[in-house]
């Protein structure tokens, strides 16, 4: 049939509400418990550059989550 679009193929774990705000404090907590052990024993940047970038990933995606769901523009 032409003209029309066909529907969709999303499996049934796309349908199960999860637990959107038990995800955002569980990687907000990581982030906090990372930047936590920059106070460690290690020695050199290494470790602190790595530590900071992926607790910042962290943060940005929990607040680019809040602002596109603020927006309308993730379900």
């Amino acid at each position: 049939m032409a003209g029309t679009e066909p529907e969709p193929v999303t499996s049934p774990d796309q349908h199960k509400p999860g637990h959107r705000k038990a995800g955002r404090i569980g990687a907000v907590l990581t982030a906090v418990a990372m930047l936590l052990m920059l106070c460690g024993n290690h020695r050199g940047n290494v470790e602190n550059i790595w530590l900071i970038g992926i607790a910042a990933t962290l943060l940005i995606i929990v607040i680019g989550d809040v602002v596109l769901r603020r927006n309308g523009l993730r379900s």
